[in-house]
């Protein structure tokens, strides 16, 4: 099992935050990802910190070395799909190589219509998501991308430099039940679930296989991940889906990661809502990932 961290920027200063990246980067963690919003969530005062997420993440890129560095998720619909490539390349060259992303449709309402980009329904969300998906990996990988779609035009565009690393991931993610693990099996390198339990996970895995097979595609090429909200040894009521977070003591949560294992998925997050349990976290590091280290 590769454990990451799930670190977004919210709820606590550039200071904290970069103290949580370098224990995650000091510490043997594979992993560590912001996320893509324009307000704290859950939502509770507008005036809560949120730093925004491609200057977050390349920050996260320039003060790290060991760990990959990535985005769980970008939203699709709050950027171009040609400069959120080019962010992504410009990311992955500042960190030698390391750099890896994920793109979803986004779902927090509030932020979307706040910030002047409506809502529009989910169906139309994911057609969205769709032709970004396309252009951003012909971007990435053809000497030239031309496409013409319902919401966006590309005409002759060359993205240089390409990646550092040629083989940069594009990881999709959702917790949808149809239509996530059809992108993810036709577009994605990474999968990556948020908040679910492990029957549900095992679910989405299967799912994508199911799809996987239907365009002949290896589902061995595709990483899983699932982010996990961070409760261990805490007293708090978890802020995401309980069944989706690591509560009680150590070997409870040893048993839960267990319990992800066994459902097939490769990778797991845990995620930080501030504040930071910087002993649970000092815990963590010295009681369970020694146990799932390869």
């Amino acid at each position: 099992m590769k454990i990451g961290m799930h670190a977004g920027p919210q709820d606590l200063s550039i200071e904290e935050l970069k103290r949580l990246w370098k224990m995650g980067d000091d510490n043997g963690f594979h992993w560590i990802s912001v996320w893509d919003h324009f307000y704290a969530n859950p939502l509770q005062d507008r005036n809560n910190p949120c730093f925004e997420g491609v200057a977050a993440m390349a920050g996260l890129a320039a003060m790290t070395t060991n760990v990959r560095v990535g985005c769980l998720v970008f939203c699709a619909l709050f950027r171009s799909p040609g400069m959120l490539a080019k962010s992504a390349v410009t990311i992955d060259h500042l960190s030698g190589g390391r750099a890896e992303i994920g793109i979803g449709a986004g779902w927090f309402e509030e932020e979307f219509r706040e910030f002047g980009y409506g809502f529009p329904p989910l169906g139309k969300r994911l057609d969205q998501l769709e032709e970004a998906l396309t252009i951003i990996r012909s971007l990435w990988h053809d000497e030239e991308t031309n496409f013409k779609g319902v919401y966006y035009q590309v005409e002759g565009a060359v993205c240089s430099p390409k990646p550092h690393n040629p083989g940069m991931r594009l990881w999709i993610g959702g917790r949808g039940k149809r239509r996530t693990p059809r992108l993810a099996a036709k577009y994605g390198d990474g999968f990556n679930m948020p908040y679910l339990p492990p029957n549900s996970v095992a679910d989405r895995l299967q799912r994508v296989r199911v799809e996987c097979d239907a365009l002949d595609r290896d589902p061995e090429e595709i990483d899983t991940s699932v982010n996990v909200g961070f409760y261990m040894n805490s007293k708090r009521v978890p802020d995401v889906n309980p069944q989706g977070s690591l509560v009680g003591n150590t070997q409870q949560t040893i048993d839960r990661i267990g319990e992800y294992s066994d459902s097939g998925v490769q990778g797991l997050n845990i995620a930080f809502r501030p504040p930071v349990d910087w002993d649970a976290l000092d815990a963590f590091i010295e009681e369970v990932m020694p146990v799932f280290a390869d």
